[in-house]
């Protein structure tokens, strides 16, 4: 099977589903990511360019990933870019790549930047209907859970983030993302951040026991083909 993370952000692919890329590829799936904002350029203490290349490449690698693709669109700007250019961009990715099971970011995320890349990557992720001959059929689309932004789901009038898949990813997937997570220059944070090794680490023994496994990573189902 071959995935693709589609993510706003440098490291919200390991915030996300770190744990289950890892997971995939011991299974000897194929994991790739596009990060549509691969410069992070507003970040506050943003490494230098060369040094954030650096972070990504180590990052991907302790996970396994496959491929990644680093859009240039400014972060926290996404709203100023024609729409449809991100949506090509990720279109571009799915059928270079083949991605048959796509994974991004939920519609209700409070960050604008993880909103704008859930409605594009929906919109690129139909791309098998309209270029039948072409892109893979889209087997799943699932929405992630991005520590400190998804939860801060404060808008009542869009449906929050309802996780219906858990994936068990042991503890030693969980070393895995914080070992990941670690490669990006200041994203960890002390406790009781939710971005701490203790953060990420209580989210995983949570979402177990809503699932009856030991440790976990969630996904809401958008969209699944078959069982």
């Amino acid at each position: 099977m071959k995935y693709l993370f589609v993510v706003a952000h440098p490291d919200d692919e390991v915030l996300g589903g770190g744990a289950t890329i890892h997971k995939r590829v011991i299974a000897g799936d194929t994991v790739d990511v596009c990060i549509i904002c691969g410069y992070a350029e507003a970040r506050s203490n943003r490494p230098e360019t060369d040094k954030l290349k650096e972070d990504i490449g180590l990052s991907q690698a302790a996970l396994g990933v496959n491929n990644v693709r680093a859009g240039s669109f400014r972060d926290s700007s996404l709203n100023v870019y024609p729409h449809q250019d991100i949506v090509q961009f990720i279109e571009r990715s799915i059928l270079e790549l083949g991605s048959e099971v796509i994974i991004t970011h939920h519609p209700a995320d409070l960050h604008s930047d993880h909103q704008k890349v859930s409605q594009c990557c929906q919109e690129a992720a139909r791309l098998f209907q309209r270029q039948t001959t072409t892109a893979p059929a889209l087997k799943q689309l699932l929405f992630m859970d991005v520590l400190s932004s998804t939860d801060w789901q404060l808008n009542r009038s869009v449906q929050p983030f309802f996780p219906n898949l858990f994936v068990e990813v042991g503890e030693e997937g969980i070393a895995k993302k914080i070992e990941a997570l670690s490669q990006y220059k200041g994203v960890m944070r002390e406790p009781p951040h939710p971005r701490s090794e203790q953060g990420i680490k209580s989210l995983s023994i949570h979402r177990g026991c809503q699932a009856g496994m030991m440790y976990a990573e969630a996904f809401e189902i958008a969209f699944m083909a078959s069982l």
